[in-house]
């Protein structure tokens, strides 16, 4: 499964990378310090987003939280970002741009994906387990505000003894996908503080 390993340097500092080959795909650990047997390590488990992260799109928040997540890790001096290769929550990038599609029509991001006949969120995170095992982690405390994340984690055998709120990329354009996300699907963007209902005011009075 590991593959290849390098030292990588960023605007955020230098990071270990190393590549895993899973179920077809190459995926990514990105890692600051020394993490090997760690508890409660903070762990970021990031899906790919190509239209967020490389073309700069405003419609989600991906390259904001993945951004964050490096500079968190780095900061601390110890943790993981995982990028697992799972486009548009799972359903892949020309469904993803198909279900922005039907965005521009009215629907939002959970009916979109229901009408092309897909589930909300078709990843899974048994990769991301394997990966934290080769690294021998112990615990983790993981950044993220899906509480299903947590939940496929714990149930693929990974201990997680906490969660770190990562709320962050809000923008006029989004704004609307980030509710549904803690309307619909369950994220929890109104904790430790971080009320989004306030947040939206100062970006729809922008």
């Amino acid at each position: 499964m590991h593959y290849a390993q390098t030292v990588l340097p960023t605007e955020y500092g230098q990071f270990d990378v190393h590549v895993f080959r899973a179920e077809g795909k190459e995926h990514l650990a990105i890692v600051a310090g020394e993490v090997r047997g760690g508890e409660n390590l903070p762990v970021r488990v990031h899906s790919e987003c190509l239209t967020g992260e490389v073309l700069g799109s405003l419609k989600c928040d991906c390259k904001a939280q993945l951004d964050g997540a490096l500079k968190f890790i780095h900061d601390a001096g110890q943790g993981i970002v995982i990028y697992l290769r799972q486009e548009g929550r799972g359903i892949g990038l020309g469904n993803k741009i198909r279900a922005y599609r039907l965005q521009e029509d009215g629907a939002d991001t959970v009916d979109a994906n229901r009408l092309l006949g897909f589930e909300d969120d078709l990843r899974s995170y048994e990769v991301a387990a394997e990966i934290l095992g080769f690294f021998e982690a112990r615990s983790v405390r993981l950044l993220t505000n899906n509480p299903l994340k947590v939940r496929g984690l714990s149930d693929a055998g990974v201990t997680v003894n906490g969660r770190q709120p990562h709320v962050t990329g809000l923008n006029q354009v989004n704004l609307g996908y980030l509710e549904t996300k803690r309307d619909r699907m369950g994220h929890m963007l109104d904790e430790e503080n971080v009320d989004l209902t306030r947040l939206a005011k100062g970006v729809r009075s922008a």
